[in-house]
């Protein structure tokens, strides 16, 4: 790559001066002129006919302007990934999230207040709240014009002979794993400001992390409301953490359009953090049964799952996690035969979101924890078995994934160095040491029919650059990234960059922030623009210093020759001389960047990724055995990462993903009662806050992926992705009991270790 002046470097993020001093602007800061402030009122039962609504007295108070019920929403509009969810609800509700009464009003107080006062009479109905109960035949349908509970998704992919390789293998182990409903916590709540002109065009300022997409959502809104050609923009505020939350349009911004349809005035909604923990979409429980083979040898033969999904009340993305649960199922590790089959199951209970790593953390919990199984069952080391069959460079997966640069053996190999593991596995001494590995998408997923981004690029005329990207800011650093890209290819410093993120009227189309994709994508984006103005630059350049444009450079806002050095011109003369002369023109140049990936065919199999990340975690836990308690006293994360364009920005997406993922495996769970939560602050929910952060080793193995940009890969999710399950073999490692379902806590170690203590398994 020859010598990089800003490719590598450890740069902060060009937005932290605004979030340190508290100069950035968040929906929580929005004021827009005239707005009233918008309230939801839920659902009082998880199961219930609507009897009867009255909204007079509500209706009546002084600086109430609007009340909204299911009766007021235009032509039975629906949302969601396949239309189920009406944003209020009529006839029933079926979850205790469910929206029945919005008001707007001229203050929040009022809006609140307001909300008591509105009247609504249930009649209650049985909730079924099992997914294993509500796929019994005979059990009450949550949707009944949908005949079943179980959602109609060929969540299936078979790929060899399955049964044919159970009966070769040597050694098989099986077993049944479940994982809980956690919550995002960002630390922003979700909101939006709904705005419309007088020609009703409307305005969304929102914390969504898909402008694009949900551009088209509110334009779609709009026409069922009956506006049709109509324009939409929507206005990205600051983002205080998405992982997910904000991937799909939800029913308060539904609402806040109705109401402001209503009023003719803004209407701005936030949540308040109840409202965030009862009202956002969790990442989905999960019940997995697995079972793996391998021959005397410790090559696996054969890999065979089937799980459960809870899915709620209604159909969000939280739905589709099975296709990128079959990600780590079909090409994690070596394995040339497997079955596997999906089910979401409608119930009462909350419905689901995407949320960082998309499916594969639940996947991978059940398939590492299984390995480990295996490989006792086998006699050989679990580091052994992940060596024999760890993925490799050049390799087609039976998913037809094609793999590229892998750094899967160097990361095992840099956990295992890292933690001592020939010294300190298999003492059973109360310390243990546990590993799990990671395969994710690394190049983008194609799950719609685009996977692109757009840039343009302009430069004024005194060498400074706007870039206008597609691609969402949402924390991750993606502004800074883009400015070293940028900088690096047009020889500037990153200060002269300056990137534009934040308005569908001004930046061009994205799918969105998600699947680890802004890095791979938005980069490739970013990089061709810049090398397309580059190319004007030099050309005009060349003419003015009578060279060529290929015996030219640019370094620090000066063209030179190589050859001569002193032969040069700066930056900004060159601009002004093209932009002040008769017929002069100002320097602009966009691309498109759509990886060549691929949609899955009718039997999920296609390179879905362009590239792929690969990881190992190691834990060195502690467990007391009169407490149950578990203390990690050393974590390491080794990330396959292409090339590190900011080892900073690296081993800050790997410590927080770390972090979040040790909260799945340890603590963090949303108790549903029957549909109701019990937990919904952060007082009774157990997320892991900087004092529990034990000692990380943040690993970067870089191998250069020839399709990243300048050799990248994506890394914002899998950070996560092995955590839970490593954290359960280091337990095993340490006291001989295995927990096989989230969370693992305290009480679960110490009722395994009573267990084992009657001589039970």
């Amino acid at each position: 790559m020859g010598d990089l002046k800003v490719i590598g470097k450890r740069i902060p993020k060009k937005d932290a001066p605004l979030k340190t001093t508290g100069a950035a602007v968040y929906i929580q800061d929005m004021k827009v002129p005239g707005m009233l402030y918008g309230r939801i009122l839920y659902s009082k039962y998880p199961h219930a006919k609507i009897v009867k609504i009255d909204t007079s007295k509500a209706e009546a108070l002084p600086g109430v302007k609007v009340v909204l019920t299911g009766a007021d929403v235009p032509n039975n509009f629906k949302f969601g990934f396949i239309k189920d969810n009406p944003p209020l609800k009529t006839g029933k509700v079926l979850s205790t999230r469910d929206e029945v009464a919005a008001v707007a009003a001229i203050s929040p107080e009022i809006a609140e207040e307001a909300l008591d006062l509105i009247n609504i009479e249930y009649e209650e109905l049985p909730g079924i709240f099992d997914p294993l109960e509500a796929m019994k035949e005979g059990a009450a349908m949550v949707h009944e014009e949908f005949k079943s509970n179980v959602l109609k998704m060929p969540w299936k992919f078979v790929a060899g002979d399955v049964e044919a390789a159970k009966k070769a293998s040597a050694f098989i182990a099986e077993d049944t794993f479940s994982t809980q409903w956690v919550t995002h916590c960002c630390l922003g709540t979700s909101g939006c400001i709904a705005s419309l002109d007088i020609n009703n065009n409307l305005t969304m300022y929102s914390n969504t992390q898909i402008p694009s997409l949900a551009q088209n959502d509110f334009l779609e809104a709009l026409k069922v409301f009956g506006f049709k050609n109509k324009r939409v923009r929507v206005i990205q505020c600051v983002i205080g953490g998405g992982f997910g939350s904000k991937l799909d349009t939800y029913a308060y911004e539904y609402i806040a359009i109705l109401l402001a349809l209503k009023a003719r005035k803004p209407v701005k909604i936030v949540f308040s953090r109840e409202d965030e923990f009862l009202a956002t979409s969790p990442r989905q429980c999960t019940i997995t049964k697995i079972s793996q083979g391998c021959d005397k040898d410790g090559r696996l033969t054969f890999r065979e799952m089937e799980m459960i999904l809870d899915n709620g009340a209604y159909t969000s993305w939280g739905a589709t996690t099975p296709s990128v649960m079959m990600v780590p199922i079909s090409s994690l590790y070596k394995v040339p035969n497997i079955f596997y089959r999906a089910k979401c199951v409608y119930t009462n209970n909350t419905y689901s979101q995407a949320f960082r790593g998309y499916g594969n953390p639940q996947a991978t919990f059940a398939i590492e924890s299984n390995l480990d199984q295996l490989a006792e069952k086998a006699g050989i080391d679990p580091l052994e078995i992940r060596r024999i069959n760890a993925n490799e460079p050049g390799e087609v997966t039976p998913q037809n994934f094609k793999i590229t640069s892998c750094g899967m053996k160097e990361c095992i190999d840099e956990v295992v160095n890292r933690l001592d593991w020939k010294n300190k596995s298999g003492k059973h001494n109360g310390r243990g040491v546990g590993m799990a590995s990671l395969i994710h998408v690394g190049g983008a997923a194609r799950v719609y029919k685009s996977d692109g981004c757009g840039t343009i690029i302009k430069v004024d005329d005194n060498g400074k650059v706007d870039v206008i990207t597609g691609s969402s800011e949402i924390g991750q650093g993606s502004e800074t990234i883009i400015s070293q890209i940028v900088a690096e290819v047009l020889g500037m410093s990153i200060d002269d960059i300056n990137v534009i993120n934040n308005d569908t009227d001004v930046c061009p189309w994205d799918v969105g922030a998600h699947a680890s994709r802004t890095t791979f994508v938005a980069g490739n984006s970013a990089l061709g623009a810049a090398q397309k103005i580059k190319t004007q630059i030099m050309e005009i350049a060349a003419k003015n210093l009578g060279e060529s444009p290929e015996a030219l450079e640019m370094k620090d806002g000066i063209i030179f020759s190589v050859k001569d050095k002193e032969k040069n011109i700066s930056l900004g003369k060159v601009l002004r001389k093209v932009h002040y002369t008769l017929g002069g023109r100002m320097l602009v140049a966009e691309h498109f960047y759509d990886p060549p990936n691929e949609n899955f065919d009718q039997n999920f199999k296609g390179n879905l990724s362009v590239a792929y990340a690969y990881g190992a975690h190691g834990v060195e836990v502690e467990v007391d055995k009169e407490t149950g308690q578990v203390k990690i006293l050393n974590y390491i994360a080794a990330h396959d990462v292409g090339k590190a364009l900011n080892p900073m920005l690296l081993e800050g997406q790997i410590y927080g993903g770390g972090l979040m993922g040790i909260g799945y495996a340890l603590g963090e769970k949303m108790i549903w009662d029957k549909g109701y939560l019990k937990n919904g602050t952060f007082l009774d929910y157990k997320m892991p806050t900087v004092q529990d952060a034990p000692p990380v080793q943040a690993v970067i193995v870089e191998t250069d992926e020839q399709a990243g940009p300048f050799g990248a890969k994506g890394i914002g999710e899998p950070g996560l992705v092995p955590t839970a399950p490593a954290i359960a073999n280091a337990i095993y490692d340490a006291v001989g009991v295995r927990i096989k379902d989230l969370p693992i806590t305290p009480e679960k170690v110490l009722a395994a270790l009573k267990e084992k203590e009657k001589g039970n398994p």
